[in-house]
């Protein structure tokens, strides 16, 4: 197979020097980051590596990240907690969200959000939880509200970690609530309404927890 045979792929190969440039980086430090297992092995034909997009996605994020602030030690950590995050049809099990808006991100999108709270700890938290999910080099966040609030959180000075711990809590609260709603509804309504009464639920969960905070608040 020629190179230009190769170029047409869908999926484009380069060899190690071709990689290094577009990357804008020596061979040395190409080198450098496959040895720290930064970046993938390359698919092997006889003696030649070949490097793909995906390597270069790759390069790009940790250029990225270097560029935030994050060492490479710290890269190479976020690298394998993110290479073995579940994939987004193991996250989404069943379906999409029927009211979440699942938003995707690059590495660097991420860091933005929650900048200098992306740690190879809050990422292994954030993907135990199923916020976060894997699509090839992208990163899938499985709500649009629950990533804005987290990142108003951090940005107001609470640490990744408690809102991710809170999350986990609430987590197991929101699970017995619907639980409790869903027979509810099943029990007392007609078959087939139990999802347009689903509204009701909600309204009386937000009510109670506004009324819940009222009275924390005016504890001393």
């Amino acid at each position: 197979m020629t190179d230009e045979q190769r170029t047409d792929r869908e999926t484009r190969e380069y060899r190690m020097e071709e990689l290094a440039k577009e990357a804008g980086i020596t061979v040395r430090t190409l080198r450098f980051y496959r040895e720290r297992g930064l970046i993938p092995p390359p698919r092997r034909e006889g003696r030649i590596a070949w490097y793909d997009d995906s390597h270069l996605a790759r390069l790009r994020t940790i250029a990225a990240l270097l560029e935030r602030g994050h060492t490479l030690s710290g890269i190479a950590d976020l690298a394998s907690a993110f290479d073995s995050g579940r994939d987004v049809g193991e996250v989404l099990g069943l379906g999409e969200p029927t009211e979440e808006i699942p938003v995707r991100l690059t590495p660097e999108d991420l860091a933005d959000y929650f900048e200098g709270e992306v740690t190879p700890e809050n990422l292994v938290a954030a993907l135990d939880l199923g916020y976060l999910a894997t699509d090839g080099e992208e990163i899938v966040h499985i709500s649009r509200r629950l990533l804005d609030v987290s990142s108003a959180l951090v940005k107001e000075g609470v640490p990744l970690s408690a809102v991710l711990a809170a999350g986990r809590e609430v987590r197991s609260h929101a699970e017995a609530l619907a639980a409790l709603f869903v027979e509810l509804l099943r029990s007392h309504a007609a078959e087939g309404d139990v999802e347009r009464l689903r509204p009701l639920a909600k309204s009386v969960v937000e009510a109670e927890l506004s009324m819940a905070m009222d009275r924390r608040l005016r504890e001393p």
